[in-house]
């Protein structure tokens, strides 16, 4: 008789599980390290390759490099090849919540049968030309709507929303402050 592994929302519970149990018992194998390069290309064009990283102990090297692209729209005299940080920022948080909610519902059960995330975010042209000293370049605020359909109780997806703000690693990211060390 086979036995049937417990997936949700593409996440195998016994694999989870086991990954969870692996970092509980070696804490050390728990530290990420993530790299990229990143090269200009010209004017608001660049491109990042992502090929290696640490985890659970040791290198990891992809069998294939993966890139991503960057630009500004044409409003902003660039090109529009490509998002720009603004808009990969927010693919980067929305990227990650993605994973955490899929894991984090895994983990109790829930199956997802949608979740699509409405984010915006505001900044202002005068804090990166310097127009204005009082304002900063960054973004100011990040605005998510979840759009979750799962079957979940409501006391169920409270729950889960409530473990992925507490365990999602960028929103984590954006909400604090993170040490940046530039050499030049």
């Amino acid at each position: 008789m086979s036995t049937m592994q417990a997936t949700h929302n593409g996440v195998s519970t016994e694999e989870l599980t086991a990954l969870m149990d692996k970092v509980k018992a070696t804490p050390a194998m728990g530290k990420l390290m993530f790299r990229s390069r990143s090269k200009w290309i010209n004017g608001a064009h660049s491109q990042s390759t992502f090929d290696s990283h640490y985890a659970l102990g040791k290198e990891h090297k992809r069998n294939t490099p993966v890139f991503l692209e960057a630009d500004e729209p044409a409003t902003l005299l660039g090109t529009d090849v490509a998002p720009n940080a603004g808009e990969a920022a927010l693919h980067a948080l929305t990227s990650c919540l993605n994973v955490t909610y899929a894991y984090n519902a895994a983990a109790m059960g829930i199956d997802i049968h949608s979740l699509s995330f409405d984010v915006e975010t505001d900044t202002d042209l005068r804090g990166f030309m310097e127009l204005d000293k009082k304002i900063r370049p960054g973004l100011s605020q990040i605005r998510v709507k979840v759009n979750l359909a799962c079957n979940g109780t409501p006391q169920q997806v409270k729950e889960l929303h409530e473990a992925v703000i507490r365990t999602s690693p960028l929103y984590d990211t954006f909400k604090n402050p993170v040490d940046i060390k530039m050499k030049y």
